[in-house]
């Protein structure tokens, strides 16, 4: 066993802890376990292609290599070098070969180990396109064609400094991890056989160049020591057995023989019969070089970012770090254009342009993510948006280009199709998520002023042409209002720089201030994940202190009741949800129970904690405002830390950069009575002002219920028509049958004529509230009575007083809506404006 201990307190203290704690562990001296002479692939299972498929829209093709045990390499660590040249996406690499023949949209290589003592597993991942899937074989032709290239090229010297150079960068700049992350992954080093003197650098250091050995790693990348796997939902098509544990059904055999010629021929190709395009990437330029931060004594770190530049087409906020003093710079620029927003259909292609930009720039960018600079096209609440983090040295570069590519982007037809098809199986493999992933977009949906749901995209995205979106590009950039945010080791005068670079690549028409896109909430609209509570304006400091209260004091008895003694699900939590101008507090539930039995169980914890609460001691109280006091100021860990924190603000357009505190300062002066005066009206079952709304997902079924369904159906129903027997059980797996049981009843009744045996069934079968069996705090399963702990009489009698609104059609219910008013900034944007201040 070993163990990490971090804290604030003296080293001796820590000790003396550590000494109570664990003396009593015996130490039993047990021997490392070793498997050194085991090996993860036998010689029978190499050589081996197999088929799988997968439950969600892949298709990817993996080869895997019996390669090195590193756990004692850590000086020289080979698999770097090799992973390194095998997964590089820039000019000459096998991704940017078989990106131009249209066959892979993404490619990563490296090791990972298996046991001590036991050979490490090289693995090379490529995400196939549907061309790519027709042309694997060409694509493993390809990946052996530049392991010749590695071999016949033998170890470069200049290859591995770059790579050294930028892990001693990346390592004297690592920005700060949360203390659980720091301990969990030190304590697991500690088991390595690194020396402990270089335990906080670990393996992330390159010590030594060591050709011979990075040799013998790429002398490991043979046919004759490697098998594939292809995943994919449609080809082969005819897997013949079915995993075990899951039910994935797969297809193994030897891999044919022409096709091992073929690779063989590969791998003995020379300089004369190689691919030319193939070759050794050039160097990087993107590596910093200058790292130098001047440090300054501040009495008191800056709370907000400054404006330094704020007229018609673009505002820019700057904060220069005088808290982390690293050299790295974050930089965020959203382009407010309201046309992107105007329909479903100007929202698909501006993600599609995006996607095109960044598939543009792949092979630039790829350099300058090795150095350590990251970067994203996307959208944001507002418009297009342009995210840029890493050493401020290069980060200038990057964006030039980023601008650049946005600016003159040539929209080919073949990538084009490609990036769609890539966008459309996302959208299908969105609905293959698990619920509690699913519902948080349903959530944004109801309560955004002009959102949209996945499935409108997807049914939008087939309709759409790369003509379209050629024609749609003057919209998409021609008008906007451009919002600039500089954070890190960059003065006044780079940020302002970088605000000039921006203009003058884009060259947007001024964007009148009235169509500014501005945040909005519908007013009286309840927002939720599965089950969700008003509890107030999002700009009142009140009812932010006393949400988050709620949930300091909820969240653990929450997951006691819900998760670990009804055993609800796995996913169980609640808290504070938090929309554009509106707070609240939610419960999600993800479990096999009916959306209608999880609510009333909820419902039943809402009436048992307001009990708890009226009896909470005032010692228990205060205790939980410290605790609450002590998150809230918690310092900032990073540089990006910081920066999500102002730019929250900015976006959100409510400009209170110090809300933690301002949240911090209300949670000390509450007081018990005022918190169960809010419980009372917020959240309390019978409280007659009270707002909810709840986002049910039904599941299709799984194996189990269908399988029950299928029995009902072949025991009861043997009389009845083929018909229906199909429209019992379509019936059945409706959401909106299957939730009402009145509603079924009367179906299967009225519609289908079945007896009232047959009926009874049905019901019971699909899940109707009234007949499923509830459970005890103590898990007990009970009918018909409610037990101690079931939805009380106050609740049902305030339900039976004001019944929810059944929402069947969103866009006509946020239309029935008065809007209510954008963000109330806390401070008017004057206030923060430094237009001539110095340096």
């Amino acid at each position: 066993m070993k163990l990490c201990v971090l804290g604030k307190e003296p080293l001796d203290l820590l000790e003396k802890w550590v000494v109570e704690l664990f003396t009593p562990v015996p130490n039993k001296n047990l021997p490392i376990n070793r498997w050194d002479d085991e090996a993860p692939l036998r010689p029978s299972e190499l050589g081996m292609l197999c088929f799988a498929k997968p439950v969600m829209d892949s298709r990817e093709l993996n080869l895997y290599f019996p390669f090195l045990d590193e756990e004692e390499l850590y000086m020289s660590q080979p698999s770097r070098y090799v992973g390194h040249l095998i997964g590089h996406e820039g000019p000459g690499s096998i991704m940017s070969y078989i990106k131009a023949k249209g066959w892979a949209n993404g490619l990563s290589a490296g090791t990972y180990p298996v046991c001590p003592g036991t050979p490490g597993i090289f693995d090379c991942q490529i995400r196939l396109t549907e061309e790519g899937l027709k042309n694997y074989k060409e694509v493993v032709k390809v990946f052996f064609q530049y392991v010749s290239l590695l071999r016949e090229a033998s170890p470069q010297q200049w290859i591995f400094d770059e790579q050294k150079g930028i892990a001693e960068v990346g390592f004297k700049f690592k920005q700060k991890s949360p203390a659980s992350r720091f301990t969990m992954k030190t304590s697991s080093l500690m088991q390595k056989p690194i020396p402990r003197e270089w335990l906080l650098s670990g393996f992330s250091r390159l010590r030594q160049f060591d050709p011979a050995l990075i040799q013998k790693t790429i002398d490991s990348l043979r046919t004759d020591n490697f098998r594939m796997t292809i995943i994919s939902q449609r080809f082969p098509g005819d897997w013949d057995q079915k995993e075990k544990w899951y039910g994935t059904e797969y297809k193994v055999g030897k891999i044919p023989e022409d096709f091992m010629r073929e690779l063989r021929e590969a791998e003995a190709s020379s300089a004369s019969n190689r691919l030319t395009a193939l070759h050794l990437p050039h160097k990087n330029n993107f590596i910093p070089t200058k790292l130098d931060v001047e440090k300054k004594d501040v009495k008191e770190p800056a709370t907000a970012p400054a404006v330094v530049r704020n007229d018609d087409l673009v505002r820019t906020w700057w904060k220069k770090d005088d808290t982390f003093w690293v050299p790295r710079a974050n930089l965020i620029i959203s382009c407010k254009n309201p046309v992107l927003f105007a329909s479903v259909e100007n929202t698909v292609k501006t993600r599609l342009y995006a996607d095109l930009v960044r598939d543009a720039l792949e092979e630039f960018s790829y350099d300058a993510e090795l150095a350590g600079l990251d970067y994203n096209v996307g959208l944001d609440s507002r418009g297009l948006c342009f995210d840029l983090s890493g050493y401020n040295d290069k980060l200038p570069v990057l964006l030039e280009q980023v601008l650049k590519t946005v600016r003159d982007l040539e929209i080919k037809d073949d990538r084009f199709d490609i990036i769609k098809e890539r966008l459309k199986r996302g959208y299908n493999n969105w609905e293959l998520q698990s619920s509690y992933h699913q519902i948080g977009d349903y959530l944004y949906w109801l309560n955004s002023e002009n959102g949209f749901i996945i499935e409108e995209y997807a049914t939008e995205l087939p309709n759409i042409t790369s003509e379209a979106l050629r024609f749609f590009k003057p919209q998409l950039l021609g008008q906007m209002h451009i919002e600039v945010y500089v954070h890190g080791n960059m003065y006044k005068e780079d940020a302002l720089q970088l605000t000039d670079m921006v203009q003058s690549i884009l060259q947007p028409r001024l964007l009148p201030r009235t169509q500014w896109p501005t945040l909005k909430d519908p007013a009286n609209v309840n927002h939720c994940i599965e089950y969700w509570l008003y509890t107030g304006d999002r700009g009142d400091p009140l009812t932010r202190a006393r949400t988050l209260f709620l949930e300091q004091v909820m969240h653990e008895p929450a997951f006691d009741q819900l998760r670990t003694k009804e055993q609800l699900g796995y996913i169980v939590f609640c808290g504070a949800r938090v929309f554009a101008t509106t707070y609240g507090f939610r419960w999600l539930v993800q479990s096999e129970r009916t959306p209608q039995y999880l609510e009333a169980r909820v419902e039943a914890f809402i009436n048992s904690f307001g009990e708890i609460l009226d009896k909470m001691s005032d010692a228990d109280f205060e205790n939980h405002k410290r605790s609450l006091v002590v998150r809230l100021l918690k310092k900032l860990e990073n540089l990006d830390s910081e920066s999500s924190r102002h730019w929250n603000q900015i976006s959100a357009e409510y400009y209170n950069f110090g809300a933690a505190q301002e949240n911090a300062e209300h949670v000390k002066a509450l007081t018990k009575e005022e918190v169960v005066e809010y419980y009372k009206k917020y959240i309390d079952v019978a409280s007659p002002t009270r707002a909810k709304l709840i986002v049910q997902l039904f599941a299709q079924g799984n194996a189990k219920s269908k399988a029950k369904i299928d029995a009902l159906i072949n025991t009861n129903l043997s009389g009845e028509t083929a018909e229906t027997k199909e429209a019992v059980r379509s019936a059945i797996m409706q959401p909106e049958l299957r939730g009402d049981a009145a509603a079924l009843r009367k179906y299967l009744g009225s519609d289908l004529k079945l007896a009232e045996d047959k009926i009874e069934a049905i019901l019971a079968v699909a899940g109707d509230p009234a007949t499923e069996p509830k459970e005890t705090e103590e898990g007990e399963a009970v009918h018909g009575e409610e037990k101690e702990g079931d939805l009380t009489s106050n609740g049902t009698e305030n339900a039976a007083k004001q019944q929810p609104t059944l929402i069947t059609d969103v866009r006509a219910f946020k239309a029935s809506l008065v809007a209510s008013a954008g963000a109330r900034p806390a401070r008017d944007i004057t206030e923060y404006e430094e237009m001539n201040g110095k340096l």
